[in-house]
């Protein structure tokens, strides 16, 4: 049995046989702590709702340690702008903790503007602990029982009315309470983690002397964890601020392979829900309206088709068999839209593939970047299929240059497309985002393209040309028949401005909802 066949063999019996042994797939395997093992936090990119546009943990003022690590990253993270990189946050299993000091920094003024201005545009910190992103509990607007989550948590808030006057003051959230739920076993002493929850704050912190070995402050203990909002507030301003973080540990029933259901319950407001329904209820009025009506003209002229077979011929000549002669005619930009046929093969082959592995279970949430770099990496192996179909059609439309079309399948969407991403990632690399794409990953990119689309679509063009033409249902008219004139109302800059209009109303009525 080879190495395929055995991996379809094992999918099948775990598939069947569901208290049969089966595997994990690479990345996502559970890890199993003792008590006392170390937990080391990892910190991701700052992301927001507002600006679409991810920064670095690091590229604010945080406590940083004296290596920074980052972790294996594969291409579907860096195109992501995650930035996975190792932390001062480090618990020790099963063990809680309280007041832990992290560090105590004294903000740069570039520091206190760039805080500022992240606090303004409502950015999130987002952690990892053991693959798992931290999620914020909040109470849900209905009144229910059942607490919502939230990725990640604030850098801070602001507050614009202090004593009266307009003045802004900007908090930030340096205390983080954190509640790690883990699931033990009674046939094991070791423990999974399943949940990684947290409670930011803002807490001025109170000391006599500063002792780097040994903090020691007055508004909070090792014995006494802080509590959110019986302490002042911490300013962003240019002086010392002191982080600190409280650890809880929580047993918890929820096992192992249920511990991303929790996530199914954020409510960060990105899905706009009213406008997928509104487009896809116009998409469905629309095709139903049109389906509508070329089904009544079928039907009547397939009825008078059947009424007039004593009468002449001349008198048959209505209806669709007007233009029977003449839809299999080449259009005028035949090859453009041999290139366009080739390219959505290639797009719908990558979409098709990857929702049947999101299927069976391969591009898990757990393996971060998983999804992008599937869909890369299959959008690059699909060029034969790209090629196969831009080849066909061009023999059908009894073309002969079918090197000529291969090249602009090749090179045609994928160049327009690379122009547009280098002009946006330089954009982004001036903001300083970790969302630029670096110059190696760009290089891999063009290596891929290069090295591995381009020659499977000339592959492909090569078999799909080799293969003998499509013939047409019917023959096509030498003499081409005359369009009528169409009125103004059916031109096309008419009718784009109608489309402009009514995706502009769609817009409006989405954001007005949202």
């Amino acid at each position: 049995m080879g190495s395929f066949e055995g991996i379809a063999f094992v999918l099948l019996l775990s598939l069947v046989l569901p208290s049969a042994r089966s595997f994990y797939l690479p990345g996502v395997a559970p890890r199993d702590f003792q008590r006392g093992a170390e937990l080391q936090v990892k910190v991701n990119k700052l992301s927001s709702t507002k600006t679409q546009l991810p920064y670095d943990y690091y590229f604010l003022e945080y406590c940083k340690p004296k290596n920074i690590v980052n972790s294996a990253e594969n291409l579907g993270e860096v195109l992501r702008g995650d930035r996975i990189e190792n932390s001062l946050y480090i618990f020790k299993m099963m063990i809680d903790e309280a007041c832990t000091v992290i560090c105590r920094h004294n903000f740069t003024a570039d520091g206190v503007k760039n805080f500022k201005e992240k606090i303004d545009d409502e950015y999130r910190v987002n952690m990892i602990l053991d693959n798992l992103p931290v999620a914020v509990s909040k109470q849900r607007r209905d009144g229910s029982q059942s607490p919502s989550y939230e990725h990640g948590f604030r850098v801070g808030y602001k507050d614009i009315q202090v004593a009266g006057t307009k003045d802004e003051k900007y908090y930030i959230n340096n205390h983080l309470s954190f509640t790690v739920k883990y699931h033990k076993d009674t046939e094991s002493e070791d423990a999974r983690i399943v949940g990684f929850e947290v409670t930011p704050s803002s807490v001025h912190h109170e000391y006599n002397d500063w002792d780097e070995k040994n903090p020691r402050l007055l508004t909070c203990n090792a014995k006494a964890k802080v509590s959110p909002g019986n302490h002042a507030p911490q300013e962003v301003t240019s002086d010392y601020i002191v982080f600190t973080y409280d650890v809880t540990f929580q047993a918890s029933d929820v096992k192992w392979a249920s511990r991303w259901d929790t996530y199914l319950l954020m409510s960060d407001d990105q899905i706009h829900w009213f406008s997928i329904i509104n487009s896809l209820m116009i998409v469905l009025f629309l095709s139903g309206m049109v389906a509508m009506i070329m089904m009544r003209t079928l039907y009547r002229d397939i009825a008078n088709y059947n009424q007039l077979e004593t009468q002449d011929e001349a008198q048959e000549e209505t209806g669709w068999k007007l233009v029977h002669g003449d839809v299999f005619r080449p259009p005028v930009n035949s090859g453009l839209l041999c290139v366009y046929v080739g390219t959505g093969v290639q797009f719908f082959g990558m979409a098709l593939v990857t929702m049947i592995f999101a299927l069976l279970g391969f591009l898990s949430p757990s393996n971060r970047g998983g999804l992008m770099t599937a869909m890369v990496l299959l959008w690059v192996f699909m060029g034969l299929f790209a090629g196969f179909a831009s080849a066909r059609l061009h023999k059908m439309f009894k073309g002969t240059e079918w090197k000529k079309i291969t090249l602009k399948t090749a090179f045609m969407f994928p160049g327009i497309v690379f122009a547009i991403f280098f002009v946006l990632n330089a954009l982004i690399w001036g903001e300083k985002s970790s969302g630029a794409v670096p110059f190696g990953t760009m290089f891999a990119l063009v290596l891929l393209w290069f090295g591995i689309s381009v020659p499977l679509v000339f592959v492909g063009s090569y078999l799909g040309f080799k293969k003998p033409a499509i013939e047409h249902p019917v023959k096509t008219n030498k003499i081409p028949r005359q369009i009528p004139e169409q009125a103004w109302y059916m031109q096309p800059a008419f009718s784009i401005l109608i489309e402009a209009y009514s995706h502009l109303v769609q817009c409006s009525l989405s954001c007005s909802s949202s």
